[in-house]
């Protein structure tokens, strides 16, 4: 008999949970070691307000993005759909833009979501930043993808905060034009699989403590870039290790070495419904 799954850790009432504000978005660690070097420009570090990135110049995409989400981050500001390179990349970085992804078949994707930073108009606008974007099968993006999207921020309306680290990994994916390997006349990569790993707990402080104490719920998911991906994204769901090994990334760093052992061997299987 199969073992059952951990319980989900119990979420305060909306009433009762105490919004502590807006965490550190690198809490979790910086996944490649990334600087703020022009001289790196295949691991240099972003680090805004809204998100963390880990760019790759020479892929033209983020290598991963990292950020906090509780219901500080959720209001009620619109989308602002305003695509655009990024400022903050160093002049001597090609500068993707939206006309980038024109013609592609693939989706200009987010890692951090329009929808995960909707408190004001600048919030939402720096999530339309190119060097947060990733070619996105448009099966992946808007099927597989959203639902985990709207998982995630329902557990947030439940009382819960989460930690999430996105990324992208490999060369070449299949979008409503066929397989692609690069866009853009070969400045922007188009990656093979996407992943994300989500650290959920009740709303709260001394995040760090209560999640090496057990108290965590660690959903890993690593999906192929194309067209004939399953809508369900529970399907998906793999260890923390498997994607430290696919992409070479030390995610979970700041937890301690035998915490990180632990949680990172595991394979969610608690409900998604």
């Amino acid at each position: 008999m199969a073992p059952l799954p951990r319980p989900f850790p119990p979420a305060p009432s909306p009433a009762q949970a105490v919004v502590t504000g807006r965490d550190d978005n690198m809490a979790l660690g910086n996944p490649s070691g990334a600087t703020p070097n022009v001289n790196t420009p295949t691991n240099y570090l972003l680090s805004k307000p809204q998100f963390a990135v880990g760019y790759n110049a020479q892929r033209g995409t983020p290598t991963w993005v990292s950020w906090h989400l509780n219901r500080a981050w959720m209001g009620a500001a619109p989308r602002q759909d305003d695509f655009r390179p990024d400022p903050a990349l160093p002049r001597q970085f090609y500068q993707v833009t939206r006309n980038s992804y024109a013609g592609s078949g693939f989706d200009k994707g987010h890692n951090c979501p329009s929808a995960d930073r909707t408190t004001d108009l600048d919030d939402n606008s720096a999530t339309f930043l190119m060097t947060n974007m990733i070619p996105q099968a448009g099966n992946n993006n808007q099927r597989t993808w959203s639902a985990l999207e709207e998982w995630g921020r329902d557990q947030v309306r439940q009382g819960q905060e989460i930690y999430v680290i996105m990324g992208s990994y490999g060369k070449g994916g299949t979008g409503q034009n066929g397989k692609m390997t690069t866009l853009d006349q070969g400045r922007v990569t188009v990656p093979a699989r996407i992943w994300k790993v989500l650290v959920l707990l009740p709303e709260g402080s001394n995040d760090l403590q209560r999640i090496a104490a057990g108290q965590a719920r660690i959903v890993a998911v690593d999906t192929p870039n194309d067209q004939s991906i399953s809508p369900d994204w529970s399907r998906y769901r793999v260890s923390v290790d498997a994607i430290e090994a696919a992409s070479g990334l030390d995610l979970l760093s700041k937890l301690p070495l035998p915490v990180q052992e632990q949680l990172e061997a595991r394979v969610d299987t608690g409900p998604v419904r």
